[in-house]
């Protein structure tokens, strides 16, 4: 899998602030690896990693895109009897005349399906870390049915919903689902913030909740594969080849807020490393969006935040170019290892465990298009599960009809200065 592609951006480069090093929102392969070289030159590295962390991790979620699909299937597919359960589950919650924030397990009952939705939820926690379902009858119904079947279903898998934004309409809110599309043919790039509502590249991030999914009601016309990558086989080979990258990871990031607040950033590592204990197994979780560090399109990082250091520059390249060689198709009708990833579906995987590029896409109109998705007309729902922390939380990541609760809100967020809290 190559890592040194070129791809344009449709987005204006961010400016970046002073004592920035030389780095941008779009990787570039050449300037990782002459920056590495320098910095290997100067000498006085680390040469271990940091003292309790891991030399290596070792279980399911160590995978590589090449050869995953040799002992694991991560594709379920919905059969009609599971499909006709999940209709009733929508006609019994319809019935109750309740607004979507009390979508549950008990308000959408799956009495069959549910066993098997926890079991995928096992995999999300335990396992490799992601997941696709695939069969969704998305056409059949309307987008607020369609919104009842997404937080119906997921309310199975995760049932406590995170915060995706805190606003909606100027007002304070809870907002657990968004909506992604292209925005930048009703508005002028110049005021968009993220590449999630252009069609431009998602390079690998975590979102930042503690499980993701992506519910993809359109397709475009060409490009939009997604793609994950190993959190834990992307650390194994940073503590393998280059520890002093640990040390960085591990220690404070000033990360931007994009708030109006007295202090634009907070201070946190990236890396985590979390100890054994009687219950739990020794972890690792990395959790970081790029743009926070180089800022993209209308967002640029702000002036009075301390510039990234070299060392930070380096390692972000170091987590792109990595995942980008460790990925496999999360969703998509890109083929790997020969067999096509249709669309139809849902997608679970671990955000602390791993990590999430969106391809450049093109729309086939410019209506309703939905992140993370290429395939036909026929074979198109795709939702993406994410396990990015130790807790079991769901973030309804990607769609919503309108706001019927506190709960739910946020129909076309356009990430600004004020806004942006959550979206990458």
């Amino acid at each position: 899998m190559s890592t040194t592609t070129t791809v344009t951006f449709v987005t204006p480069k961010a400016p970046a602030p002073p004592g920035q090093p030389d780095i941008s929102y779009a990787p570039d392969y050449d300037k990782w690896q002459a920056r590495a070289a320098r910095r290997l030159k100067e000498g006085n590295l680390p040469t271990a990693v940091p003292e309790g962390f891991p030399a290596q991790l070792k279980g399911d979620l160590v995978w590589e895109g090449e050869n995953v699909a040799d002992t694991y299937d991560w594709t379920y597919v919905l059969n009609d009897e599971q499909l006709n359960e999940i209709e009733q589950a929508v006609t019994y919650f319809k019935g109750l005349g309740l607004s979507l924030g009390h979508l549950t397990v008990e308000t959408f009952p799956l009495p069959n399906l549910h066993t098997e939705l926890r079991r995928l939820s096992a995999e999300l926690h335990n396992g490799h870390g992601f997941f696709v379902i695939r069969g969704l009858r998305v056409d059949d119904h309307s987008r607020e049915e369609n919104v009842i079947i997404y937080a119906g279903i997921s309310a199975h898998i995760a049932a406590q919903r995170g915060r995706q934004d805190h606003k909606y309409n100027g007002q304070t809110a809870d907002v657990v689902l968004s909506h992604i599309k292209d925005l930048t043919w009703s508005q002028n790039n110049g005021s968009i913030g993220s590449p999630a509502y252009t069609t431009d590249k998602q390079v690998f991030h975590t979102d930042s909740g503690d499980i993701v999914s992506l519910f993809a009601l359109e397709t475009s016309a060409a490009g939009g594969a997604s793609k994950l990558a190993s959190t834990w086989r992307v650390y194994n080979e940073i503590a393998a080849t280059r520890p002093d990258l640990i040390h960085t990871l591990s220690q404070s990031w000033d990360m931007e807020v994009f708030e109006k607040a007295d202090k634009q950033y907070v201070e946190r590592p990236l890396l985590y490393h979390f100890p054994a204990t009687d219950s739990s197994p020794e972890r690792v979780a990395l959790q970081y969006g790029r743009r926070y560090f180089v800022g993209f399109g209308a967002l640029p990082r702000r002036s009075n935040i301390p510039p990234i250091s070299e060392a930070q520059a380096e390692a972000l390249d170091t987590i792109h170019f990595l995942a980008a060689t460790f990925y496999v198709y999360g969703c998509g009708t890109l083929k790997m290892l020969g067999q096509p990833l249709k669309l139809g579906g849902t997608v679970g995987h671990n955000f602390t465990k791993a990590l999430h590029q969106r391809d450049r896409y093109f729309l086939l109109n410019r209506l309703f298009v939905v992140l993370e998705i290429r395939g036909d007309k026929v074979d198109r729902v795709c939702v993406i599960y994410v396990y990015t922390k130790m807790l079991e939380k769901l973030h309804i990541h990607r769609y919503v009809e309108k706001e019927t609760s506190r709960q739910v809100g946020n129909s076309d967020p356009v990430p600004k200065a004020k806004d942006a809290e959550t979206h990458y």
